[in-house]
């Protein structure tokens, strides 16, 4: 279909390497055109697999990071989709620029390249010629994006209806899962996490909480932070908006209903809250991921 019409160009799209036999992800032959100057280079990502040697996986990339760099040396735009921003980040492209990648693996990214402005809570970022993009279906933000460029809000619209995609995405942070995350602390903290999940509902007491753990308010702030870079009450707040997602994924539960199984009498302040955690509003984050729904 073309939704801008047929008198409109489309786009001419190849796939170039500097290598001449390239296998996806899972071993499927590409059929590969050598370099050449393109007007916007999409860097994919590569398989990034528990365990994986990343600094060995990037050594072994040197040809594309070399051909990368030199990309945008010329003054072409780069994009890279999810991974590929380690990528960018090892051809220097990241330094001193707002960049994203997928939200499990922003805090690496951000450790690798401190230069790089990560800001794991965005979809696309675009800065100074250079785009990183979420994790892989994020492609699909990048090119509406793209099409909404060159051909105008009209045509990204009936371009998103048509391909059943979401062109008002702008956030990653409701589709965060804190679980898949790696834990930070140590035993003490996770004694003051253990203790706060299991009075998930209960009214925040510092006294109280520092009492439980023997030790005194300012020490529990002290350790807690030093451990999680955190408070007990940044991360109460947290695992209680884990919860309610939970519940309002799962459950009909009202919102008020969720709101005090969590620990707040006023929904208004819940809401507030989880929005500033989701990016939602609890009923528009249910109507998204409402789970066995209609």
């Amino acid at each position: 279909m073309h939704v801008a019409g047929p008198d409109r160009a489309g786009y001419e799209v190849s796939i170039v390497s500097p290598r001449r036999r390239v296998a996806a992800s899972g071993g499927a032959a590409l059929a590969v055109s050598p370099l050449r100057e393109v007007d916007v280079l999409v860097v994919p990502g590569f398989e990034f697999v528990p365990g994986l040697d990343v600094d060995a996986k990037l050594v072994a990339l040197a040809p594309e990071i070399a051909a990368i760099r030199s990309h945008a040396a010329a003054g072409h735009t780069v994009v890279s989709i999810c991974v590929g921003a380690f990528l960018l980040a090892e051809a220097g492209l990241l330094d001193r620029r707002r960049a994203t990648t997928a939200w499990f693996l922003a805090d690496e990214l951000a450790r690798r390249r401190p230069e790089a402005d990560v800001r794991p809570e965005h979809l696309v970022v675009t800065d100074k010629g250079v785009t990183t993009t979420a994790a892989f279906s994020a492609m699909y933000d990048f090119a509406l994006d793209l099409i909404r460029r060159h051909s105008g809000a009209d045509v990204a619209r009936t371009t998103a209806r048509v391909a059943l995609v979401d062109h008002a995405r702008s956030s990653q942070t409701p589709y965060v899962d804190a679980r898949l995350l790696p834990q930070p602390g140590n035993e003490f903290s996770r004694k003051v996490m253990r203790h706060l999940d299991q009075n998930l509902a209960a009214r925040y007491d510092l006294a109280a909480l520092a009492d439980a753990l023997r030790v005194s308010t300012r020490t529990l702030l002290r350790r807690f932070a030093d451990a999680t870079g955190q408070s007990p009450l940044e991360y109460l707040q947290s695992s209680r908006v884990r919860r309610a997602r939970h519940l309002l994924e799962t459950t009909d539960r009202t919102v008020a209903s969720i709101s005090t199984a969590v620990g707040y009498k006023d929904s208004g302040t819940f809401a507030a809250l989880f929005a500033k955690h989701t990016g939602r509003r609890p009923r528009d984050y249910r109507a998204t991921f409402r789970r066995g729904a209609d």
